[in-house]
Formats: C-alpha cells, structure tokens, sequence
C-alpha cells in the first residue's frame, strides 16, 4: 500500500494532527513495523507505523497527546485503531484524555495489545466516564477474567456503549460471569460477540441476557480447536430468536431456568445439543410460564422417553406454543402417548388442554412409535381441533397397515392442513396409495402431504396423489345440493299423547306397544295386563317415548306428562309446520283411577277443550306459510269398562264431542270415532292400535316430502350411536365429520368451497331430522340429541322441576347466580336413581344445561351476555294474587291508563302456558337493554310483571282461567299521551312479538278499574274495543267528538256491589297519537268524499301533522308556592292542548258543513232528476236485506243466484230520510242475470252514498235524520269495508257526484267536460231509470202496485210537497207531523 501512497515521516503526521486543515475520520496505529512511516489510505483516513526503535517510540506520546488538543481533529475523528501496542501508563492517560475531549469518538479498537493490569484499570475508569464510545473492540489482547472484570465494573455505569466485542481470549468462567453481572445492570449494550477458549463462558452470559429480558445481541464462539472455531450461542433481538449449538448439561439447565419469565425469545432451536431428563424437568416449567416462546426444536437432542413426558407435561398448561419439533431423538412409543396427550381428547365433555399447538413433528431411525405410539396417533388426529402441521420423519417401525389407519383417521380431521412422512420406510403399496386417496377424496382441508424419500415416491406412485391435492387446491362451481337431491315419503310419524294426569295416558302406550308386539302370546290379546299398584302412584314426568316399528315405517308414541307443572314445557315439543304426527287426547271418564267418582260432561269438556286450544294455538304459531294441513285429533276416553253404556253421561259426553267437532271444524281434522277403551287391555286398545297404524301411514302420504338424504341419515346416526357406546348427545362437529365421511351430498369437496352454503344445507338436514322427531337439534347450542325420551324425560324433566327453594339460600326474587343454579342442577339430576346422573353428566356439562336453559326461555340472564349474571327461573316464582295488591303511588294528578289484550278467537285459541313465562324474559331484556335501563326496576310474581320506569309504574298481569288475556295496567305522573306511548312503543309489540300465530285484540279498560287495581274477575265486562272507540268517534258529528263518553256498566259480586255505573270521556282514555289519528281518517273520508261529489279543494285544510311531544312539567313538593307554580303551567299546557284540538275539530266542522251541502242537493238530485218518470208511482230510494241465522245482513253488491232477499224502501222526506221500523218489505227468492243488470249501477252509487254518510257521521247531523244507525244495525262492517274503495268506487263514476261535475268543478272542469257531461249525465239518468223500471216490474209481478198496497208492505205514502210540488214517499210519521208542508197525492 506504501508504494501507492505518499509516504511521510512521523514529524508529518504530528503536523497534521495538530493542523486544522486536515479532516481526518480514522486514524489507525501499528507498531512493530519495520519502519517508521505515516500515509494517508484515504482522504478521511490516517495510516501511522511505527518502527520498534526509540526514536520511534518516542513520538507515539506527542502524537496522543495531538489527538486530544486538536480542535479540528475532534470534530471529524471517529475510529481509533490500535495494533500491537504495548502501553506504558503514560501513553493510556494520553489515549484516555484524548478520548474524554473529543466525545465524536465512537469506535476504539485494540487489536494484540498489551495491558497491563495498571493500564486496565486506568481505561476502565476512562470508560466508567465517557459518554461518547458506542464500540470496543479487544481482539487477541489478553485482557482475561481480570480485565473482563474491570470492563464489567466499567461498564455497570456506563450508559453510552453499544457494542463490546472481545475476540481470541480467555476471560474464563470468572470474566464471563462478572460480564453477566455488569448485564443485569446496563441496559444500553446492544451487541455482545465473545470468542473464548471454553465454552463454558456462553451460559453465564446467554442466561443473564435471557433472565433480564436484554433486546442485546449476543454472539458466542468457542476457541477450543485452534484450527477451527465454532458457535456456541447465539441470539438475535430483531428476529427474537435464540440459536443454542452446544452447550453442557448444566448450562443447558442455566438456560432454561433463565428461559422461565422471558419475553424476547420467540424461537428456540436447540438441535443437536444433548439433553437429558433433568433439562426437559426444568423445560417443563419454562412451558408452564412462559406464553411467548412460540417455536421450539429439539431436533437430534438425544432426548428419551422420560425426557418427553416432561415436555409434554408442560404442555398441559402452556398457553403460546404454537411448533414443536422432536425428530431425531430416542423416545418410544411411551413418549409419544404422552406427548399427544394434550393434544387429544377422550371424553365427549372434556376439552382439549392444548389448543394453541399447530404443529408437532416427531420420528427418527432411533425412535420406536410402536403399538402404544400409534394408538395415541389415531386418538389425538380423531379428536384434536387445532393441529395443523404434523410430521413423522424417518420411521423406521411403522408399517403399512399402520399408515393405512392414519390416513382413514384423517377422514374426520377438518384441522389438519400438512402431513409430512418423508423417509418412513413404511409408506409403500397399493393398498395405501388407495387410502391416501380415499381420505383426499372425504376431506379437502389436507393442502400438503409430503412423501419425500419413501418407498412410494421412490417408486413413482405419487403423482395421482399431488394432482388430487391440486384438484381439492380449486375452486369448485357451487351447486344447490338440496334442490338436486331426489326427495322421499318420511318413514317416521309422531303420536303425541295429550291428557290430563291420571288419564292412562301411559297404560295405552304400554297396550299399544303390546299390539305391536310381533311374537305376542295369542290369548294375550284378551288377558288385562294389570297396573301395579306402585306403577299408578309413579306419575309420568316430562315425555317418555315408545318407539315402535311398523313394517318399514316408525311410530314414536310421545306420552306428555299431565302434571300443570309440565305444561309450560309441553309447547318446547310441539311438532314443527309440516311435522308429520297426530294427536291422541285421552280423557278419563273418572276423576281418580282409584275410586268411582265418574266425571261430569262439562269436567270431560274441559279436558278437551284445553288440548284443543292447545293444539290449534301452538300449530299456528308452527304454521309460517298458509296453512297447507290441519293437526289431526283423535279422542279417546278411558276407564270405559267401569260405567254402563246406558250411562246418562256417557250419552251427553258424546253429543258434547259432536259438539266440539262442529266447533274446532276448520283449526282441527277430527277423527269422527270417539273411541272408547279400557288402557289395560291390549283387546280393548286393538282397534286403536289399528287406528294409529292407518292413521300414521295416511300422515305420512300428506306431509311434504322429505330429502332421501334423512332416511339415510337415520341409519347412519342410529350406527353411530351404536359404535360409541350409545351416546345420547352428538356434537356439531362430530355431525359435520359424519356428513364429511358418509354423506358424499353434504360433503365438502374443496377447501375454496363457500363453507357457509356447506353449512347452511347441513343444518336444513338437521332441522328437518328434528321436524320428524328423529333428533332434537339446537343450533344455537352445537348439538343434537339422538335419544330423545333421555333429554325430554331425564333431563328436561328434571329441569322444569328444579327444588330451588329447598336448595338454595340466595334466592332473590327468583333470581340465582350461575354457580348455584349449576350445583343445584348436579344435585337434581343425581339425587333420584343412581346412574341417571352419571349418564346426563357424560354426555353434558351442567354449563351444557344451564345454556340449555337459557336457549328454551326456562331462565335468562339478569345482565345479558355478562359472564356473571344473575339468572332467573320463572319456574320458581311465588304466586302472589291472595296479597292486597295496590299502587305504590297515589295522588290526585295521578293518570290511570290500561289496555286489555285478548285472543281474538278465544274459542279456539289461548296463549299456551310457556308463553308468560317467555314475555317475563323477553320483557326484561328489552327494558333493560333500553336506553332508560337506569330509571327502570323490574320484579316478577308467577303471573304478575312490575315495571317502574320514569315515572311510571307498570303493572303486567296474566288472566284468564286458561290465561287468554293479559292486561296491561300503569299509574303515571305523567299525562295520558306519554303513558300510552310507553304501552304502544314497548310492551305491546314485545306482547304481541311472541303471540306467532295468535292475533291478540287490543281493549280500552275503564280508569276507575285501574285506580282501585279491581280483581280481574271484576273487570271483564269494563273494557272496550280500541278499534271500536275509535270508530265511535269516527261516526259522530265533529263538534261532538271532543266531548264524547263511553258509558259503563256497573258490577256487583252477588249483593254486594263493586262498581257502580259511569262513564268517561274518549279523550281520557285516548292518548293524542289516538285522537289525531282519528281526526286524520276523518279527514281522509272527507277528502275521497270532495273528490267524488268534485268539491273544489282550495280552501280545505290540510291533515294536520303529528305534533312532537309535549313537554310537561312536572309537580314539585319543594314548596307550596313553587307547586301551585308548576301546577298552573302543567293547566296552561293542558289548556293550550285543548284549545289546539277543538280549533282543529272546529276546522273539520265546516269542512263537513260544506260537503254535507253538496251531498244532500245531489240526493235529491238522485231521486227527482225524473218527475215524469211513472209520475213517481212507486218509492225511489230502495235497498236489499239478506236474512241469515236469525240475523240481517245489509245487501251491498248483487250477484246471479243470491236467496232469501227482502226488498225494502226509505223514507223519502227531504234532508229526513230514514230506514221505516217494522217495515214488512218484500222477499225476492233468487236473484237472476237480468236483475243484476238492472241493479248493479244504482246499487254501486246508492251503497257508495250510504258509505260516504256514514263515515262522515251525516246521519246525526241536520238532513238525514235516522237513516243510517237504523242501517247500520243491519251492517255494522259496511263502514270499512271495499265498497268505498273498491269494486263499487271504480265501476261508477260516482252517480251523486258526476251528473252535476260539469255545473261544480269550476270552469276547469267545465272545460274538460262540456263535451262528456251530456253523455255522462245520460248515463246516470239510464242507469236509475232502469232500475226503476226494474222496480216497478217486479212490485207489479208481486202485486204491490197501488198506493194500499205499498202502504201496506212499506209503510209509505204518496205526497206533494206545497211549494215545489215535487213528488216523495214518506212515512207515517212524517205524513202526520209535516202534515202542513205536504199535499197527499193517493195513486
């Protein structure tokens, strides 16, 4: 390099040191050379030798002693560099205040220098100062476990250092443990490189660097083999891996101590390095504390069986280990069983102890797996959930057949995505090729199998098994698998036993049962199988189930418990919409089994009518489509033997049957035969059993179809159950794998398939297997029940038969914690026969339950979807009617308000018994996940739900014998809008949500009702439509309805009276949404009304708009000046509210005035466009009434082939027109098509009339006197019904309207109409002339032609009006009282 550069003498570099000019970055020193020289290498480098001779020497120390005066030099300097340097303490002082001066100085190395200890300690003390140094570099100098101390000591206060490497030396155990000390302190270290003589000197280090959780790199080598060094250690912060190449037990054992509460380590690898027991012993808890370590080998580690089962302990609790590699060590078939362990599973209910683990390799020439190592291998890949990556390399102990069951135990596995065997000498043959892909075929999720280096690869055998790897790899077009699948009749059909307790129930399915016995005795047929007496005391509990097989069809005979406790469950097992099943409802013809007290009728007809409400309730709430089959019934009456067939009863039974046929005709399909059976003999039960047999196979024809795959899957559950010991309970995943392996149309065939289409078509066979009674399957919960008289009898049984009371000494309110109610479930379902228990809690867990629970509404969660919740179990509720019940607040400014909710067809339907308990949940979620869940309480009773929330105090009760109706009561500070609002924005709609099927109708109750909180027997005749409140407003004149009044009437219980007679007004009861919305639909009538009779709009009035919310104040108690303040304002509002709304009937008024105007000069328009016509010889004004049932129904539309007509005639005295009392009429027998000709326009335009007054209220205001509520009482529906808006309103134009359009539309219309309006007018005119014509015909064909006559059968009399001398036919009452006005003009 000489020869390429200046060379300059010593002299020369001192003066560039101490010039200013030079810009010098490193300067490196040599001596020993052979000559005393200075160059530059680069422009920012300095190159001194310096020779061994004195001179020589001598200039060293100036030249240091330049370094740290230069100014310019400590800018710029950055390495210092010192090789084979003998150092006098001088020159280290020199070198030491050089480097305090010039802190830019970063990097100092030492290379084959010599210290002495001296000197040593003066640069540890430079050190312990300095705050520039980030690097030291000693290499081949010697320093040893003295001077690795004094750097240590040095380094404990230095904050500044970054890196030290120490090369070639011998620190020793010592040096490197006072180096692991100085770690513990210094945190600013961030690379260590030792390269030492032993390798004894890596532990301390490595150990305190892992102990302190040191981000420090840290590098090791061992210096034993002079020729050639090698790594001990190493670890590298920013990839957090820690690489350990070899190590002596007890370092090793250091390591994993310090290992324990690490955080830095991710990775460790630890091939190669001998371990024995006691490093696993000590592994095992660095696995149970540490959750970081991520990845662990132990490749080639010597490790033994005993080894292994430490490791695999520690497993156990691991919780962050996600790779575990063990190939190439010396563990058998013991280490492998252990190692798996908590990999697998081995009951139904426990879980897998590790989940975290994706991956475990194992194997090696020296590890024998063996019969024990393979069995544990089928186990943990038949249950485990979580492992991903699983390798057994260079297996030289497995065979074939062995791999073969590995692959078919894949066959389940949705988990495992790689499987490696590369270098098993075991992989080989046909018939393993054959089951690689047979598995493949089954389960897609295997993205990898890795068959490198064994015989099958070696034979070229493996290509078919990477082209279906690449096949499973695609995506697959998606295909409706159900609508593809061939459907199927269902070979399976219900029958559920219904009847109350001591009904038989039970002995007529053991007699049936019997009757299908096929290997029977012959004379078994007429022999009483007799009850033991300790049978008849031991009642039904829940649901027992027979099954029983005819030819290929299955009968499952449900026998319901008749206890009322049960009731509530009894609505969980209703059979589903299109179920195919029947019912047997059993009724004794006795009230004990054990007497002769015989049941009256009305007793027999209250046991059938609960079961048919029953039954029609809950199968309308199944039926979400239009009700495509009736539930079948069939009545069958016990204890027959004991009575007489001339038994009075017996023959008023049967004609009350009839009756309840004819009355359930349309919700039920009554079976006609009552039969009537002694249970006890299978004799009398044969044609029953027959019955069932036929009935079932009839069942079957009718139900929709089901998918053939069912049938199949019944076989297929059925061998399931067979295989594991007859589980009860199938989890959702272990379906999943027996429709992945045995179901090729429920299969998934890809990994890239829409996974959710899979399971959605999954889950409509399983609910279809739980519609036919097959299973019980509850998707939200991730199981099926496969035996379900287990789950209905033992364990749901149990459940709604809790004895929480005698358990539990927390209860609040029916409220209990988790915890409890789980140890009270462990104790109920283990304290009746031994082994029942025990066989509920193999299958489920008592949180299994508790979620069950949960799931079927028999408790909820106070908090929901907080872990610690309290629950309540409605079961368990204190019924509290016998208590006085009254508000807790009373106060004069206190509004009372309350609805009545009933089913509408009470006869047929009532809501069943688990509903209340279901609104009791239901209701409180939706409070109290409200936004006003902090103002609200809630408290329960068997029937009664309080609620206080704002202000409001809330009562909700159940009533009814059957529970029909439930009533909603409330005391409020507030006013009567704000408390209503409550009722119709939450409680109502959270009622009428859970009535699926059942219409409930919606009643006002009386105030007074409310206040007193009179009994509910009392009130059941004080309440009153809301609908028909509404339309009573509705049908009075518009200045009348603000002061309208509901009439009550009075009760009494005997003599004793309990309310007396009252009433009030509709505006108390009514909230102002109400109200307005009734002022709304008689704005609406009025606007279709202006439009027909083509009323200019231009200064009618808009519907009003709902107003927001009023505020009100409320009363306050601070003073008696401030209440009367407040009391003053809340009158003002109330006030101002009223003047509002009479302002806005006010405007309705003389919008109804207008109309009304028109509206009578059209009607006589109607009746007297003809004088001429038959000069008025008959009646004008004319309607039909159709007698049905002892009642009449107002004729509003004619059709060919109606009977039993009547015709009658109106009053026609002007602006008085009225229907005539005891009018005789005329009957018309059938109607033909030329009378529906004739009729069909004047009935549309005179029915649209009528419509029109009546909604208007017309009939109370001046001009048309009592014709409608005459009318109305013959048709009370005509007031919503289409006639307004429907057929009649589109054929006609409207007679009353358009025959005057062209003279009151406005020179708009006259524009529009003056070539129509003749013809339109012409129409009209032809349309009643016809139909007069028509009358006239048909009075003369009915000989009722002359004024006697008419008189006679109408009521009517011909007149002359004195000032028009238009012709009317009016009545008597009229022809007598307006004798002044008329002239009678006899025909």
């Amino acid at each position: 390099m000489a020869s390429k550069q200046t060379v300059r003498d010593l002299h020369w570099a001192l003066q560039a040191l101490q010039s200013e000019n030079t810009n010098l970055h490193s300067i490196s020193f040599h001596h020993f050379q052979p000559t005393s020289s200075c160059f530059q290498e680069t422009e920012n480098s300095l190159h001194i030798n310096i020779s061994t001779d004195t001179t020589s020497l001598s200039c060293f120390s100036p030249l240091l002693t330049a370094l740290s005066s230069s100014q310019k030099t400590h800018k710029s300097l950055k390495i210092l560099e010192f090789h084979r340097v003998e150092w006098d303490p001088p020159q280290l002082r020199s070198l030491c205040a050089a480097l305090s001066n010039n802190p830019n100085i970063k990097q100092v190395m030492f290379q084959r220098n010599v210290f002495g200890v001296d000197g040593l300690s003066e640069l540890s003390e430079m050190l312990k100062r300095n705050a520039g140094l980030k690097e030291v570099i000693f290499s081949e100098s010697r320093i040893g476990s003295v001077g690795a101390g004094l750097l240590a000591s040095a380094l404990k206060r230095n904050e500044s250092l970054e890196e030290l490497q120490i090369w070639d030396d011998a620190i020793g155990s010592r040096g490197a443990e006072e180096l692991s000390k100085m770690i513990e302190v210094n945190s600013t270290l961030r690379l260590l490189i030792i390269l030492d003589s032993h390798t004894i000197t890596a532990t301390p280090l490595i150990s305190a660097v892992l102990a302190r959780n040191r981000a420090m790199e840290v590098h090791v080598w061992s210096g034993e083999n002079r020729d050639k060094s090698s790594k001990v250690v190493e670890f590298a912060p920013e990839k957090n891996a820690l690489r350990i190449y070899r190590l002596d037990t007890s370092g090793s054992q250091r390591v994993a101590c310090a290992l324990g509460w690490n955080s830095t380590v991710r990775t460790l690898d630890m091939s190669g390095v001998r371990l024995k027991s006691t490093w696993a012993k000590e592994f095992r808890t660095v696995l149970e504390q540490n959750g970081n370590l991520k990845h662990v080998k132990l490749s080639k580690t010597c490790l033994k069986d005993k080894g292994v089962v430490y490791v695999a302990a520690g497993l156990f609790k691991n919780g962050g280990l996600e790779s575990l590699q063990l190939d190439g060590n010396w563990f058998g078939g013991v280490g492998i069983e252990h190692l798996l362990c908590p990999l697998s599973r081995f009951s139904q209910l426990q879980n897998q102890a590790n989940s975290t683990l994706k991956s475990v390799t194992f194997g090696g020439g020296k590890t024998k797996i063996g019969r024990d190592g393979i069995m544990a291998i089928l186990q943990m890949l038949g249950t485990n959930q979580s492992l991903l990556h699983l390798g057994i390399y260079d297996d030289e102990s497995l065979r074939s057949d062995d791999f073969i069951r590995i692959f078919k135990s894949l066959e389940r596995n949705a988990t495992l995505r790689y499987f490696s065997l590369k270098g098993c000498k075991g992989v080989q043959g046909e018939l393993l090729l054959q089951t690689i892909m047979d598995t493949l075929q089954v389960n897609p999720w295997i993205e990898g199998i890795d068959l490198s280096r064994t015989p099958l690869q070696n034979a070229g055998k493996t290509d078919s098994i990477y082209q279906k790897l690449g096949q499973n790899g695609k995506m697959e077009m998606e295909m409706d698998l159900l609508e593809d699948m061939p459907q199927t009749v269902p070979k399976s059909c219900r029958v559920f036993v219904c009847g109350q307790e001591f009904a038989g129930k039970t002995t007529i399915c053991n007699s049936i049962s019997q009757n299908f016995s096929s290997f029977k005795l012959p004379y078994m047929d007429q022999i009483r199988t007799l009850v033991n007496p300790v049978e008849q005391a031991v009642r039904t509990e829940g649901i027992k189930i027979n099954t029983l097989h005819d030819d290929d069809t299955k009968i499952s005979i449900w026998d319901l418990a008749g206890q009322h406790e049960f009731y509530a469950f009894h609505d969980l097992m209703f059979p589903g919409h299109g179920s195919p099943s029947f019912f047997l409802i059993i009724s004794s013809l006795f009230r004990k089994p054990d007497n002769r007290e015989q049941k009256s009728p009305s007793e027999i007809e209250e046991d059938l009518v609960y079961w048919l409400r029953f039954i029609v309730s809950n199968s309308r709430k199944a039926q979400t489509q239009s009700q495509a089959m009736l539930p079948n019934v069939t009545v069958v009456l016990t204890h027959f033997d004991k009575i007489s067939q001339s038994s009075e009863n017996l023959q008023l039974t049967v004609s009350l049957i009839q009756r309840l046929r004819e009355r359930f005709d349309g919700f039920v399909e009554f079976y006609p035969t009552v039969f009537t059976v002694d249970a006890r003999s299978s004799g009398s039960v044969s044609k029953l059993t027959h019955h069932v047999r036929k009935t079932s196979k009839t069942i079957l024809q009718r139900v929709p179809r089901v998918y053939e795959i069912c049938n199949d899957l019944i076989r297929i559950l059925s061998d399931w159950r067979s295989e594991n010991h007859n589980k009860p309970a199938l989890k959702w995943r272990e379906f999943c794998e027996l429709c992945q392996v045995k179901v090729p149309a429920l299969r998934i065939r890809s990994r890239h398939n829409d996974m959710d289409k899979v399971a959605m078509r999954r889950r409509a066979v399983a609910n279809s297997l739980h519609h036919t009674g097959e299973v019980i399957f509850f998707e939200e919960l991730g199981f099926l029940i496969l035996d379900c008289e287990w789950f209905c009898g033992e364990v749901l049984g149990r459940l709604t038969k809790l004895e929480v009371r005698k358990q539990s000494s927390a209860e609040k309110n029916g409220f209990l914690s988790r915890k409890e109610l789980e140890k009270i479930l462990r104790g109920s379902l283990q304290s009746r026969v031994p082994g029942i228990g025990s066989k509920v809690f193999e299958n489920l867990e008592a949180g299994d339950l508790v979620r069950m629970m949960l799931k079927l509404e028999l408790c909820y969660e106070q908090d929901p979807g907080n872990p610690d919740s309290l629950l309540l179990i409605p079961a368990i509720l204190e019924e509290g009617r016998g208590r006085s019940q009254r508000w807790q607040l009373s106060a004069p400014y206190c509004v009372y308000a309350g609805r009545h909710l009933e089913c509408d067809d009470s006869s047929h339907m009532f809501l069943t018994p688990g509903f209340f308990p279901r609104l009791q949940v239901h209701l409180h979620n939706k409070i109290m996940g409200s936004n006003n869940q902090h103002a609200a309480t809630y408290s329960l009773e068997k029937y009664l739900i309080s609620i206080t929330i704002n202000g409001i105090y809330v009562r909700v009760e159940l009533g009814g014998q059957l529970g029909y109706y439930i009533d909603v009561l409330a005391c409020s500070t507030k006013n009567m809008t704000e408390t209503l609002r409550l009722f119709q924005q939450l409680i109502i709609p959270t009622i009428q949500g859970l009535c699926h099927g059942v219409t409930l109708t919606e009643s006002v109750l009386r105030s007074e009702c409310i206040r007193n909180l009179t009994p509910p027997r009392f009130r059941k005749t004080q309440f009153v439509s809301l609908q028909q409140l509404k339309q009573a407003l509705l049908t009075v004149p518009a200045d009348s309805m603000y002061d309208y009044q509901h009439t009550w009437s009075s009760v009494s219980d005997g003599n004793r009276p309990i309310l007396p007679s009252g009433f009030d007004f509709a505006r108390d009861l009514l909230s102002d949404e109400d109200f307005r919305e009734v002022l709304h639909r008689r704005y609406h009538d009025l606007y279709h009304l202006a439009a027909e009779l083509a009323v200019p709009l231009e200064n009618t009035h808009d519907p009003p708009a709902e107003d927001e919310p009023d505020s009100t104040v409320e009363p306050s108690v601070a003073g008696i000046a401030k209440g009367v303040e407040a009391v003053l304002q809340r009158l003002k509002i109330i006030q101002q509210e009223i003047k509002d709304l009479k302002q806005e009937i006010q405007g309705l008024r003389y919008y109804e005035h207008r109309l009304l105007i028109e509206l009578h000069r059209k009607v006589n328009y109607m009746m007297n466009y003809s004088v001429q016509l038959e000069e008025r010889k008959v009646p004008n004004m004319f309607y039909f009434v159709q007698t049905e049932n002892y009642s009449r129904k107002l004729v509003t539309n004619i059709i060919s082939g109606m009977t039993a007509l009547r015709l009658h005639m109106l009053c026609e005295f002007r602006r008085e027109m009225h229907v005539v009392e005891d009018q005789m009429g005329c009957e018309m027998m059938q109607v033909d098509n030329t009378t529906v000709r004739c009729l069909v326009p004047y009935m549309n335009k005179f029915m649209k009339l009528l419509t029109f007054a009546l909604k208007i209220g017309a009939h109370f205001v001046a001009g048309m006197g009592e014709m409608i509520p005459d009318l109305s009482r013959e048709v009370a529906h005509l007031v919503d019904s289409s006639v307004m808006y429907g057929g009649a309103a589109a054929m006609g134009a409207g007679a009353l309207g358009v025959a005057a359009i062209g003279q009151m539309g406005g020179s708009r219309y006259r524009s529009q109409n003056r070539m129509l309006g003749g013809e339109r007018s012409r129409n009209v005119q032809q349309d009643l002339r016809t139909a007069q014509q028509w009358l006239v015909d048909f009075l003369k064909d009915r000989r009722c032609s002359t004024g006697r006559e008419i008189a006679e059968k109408f009521g009517l009399w011909r007149v002359q009006y004195r000032d028009d001398g238009q012709i009317a036919w009016i009545c008597r009452r009229h022809r007598e009282i307006r004798a002044s006005e008329i002239i009678e003009v006899p025909v």
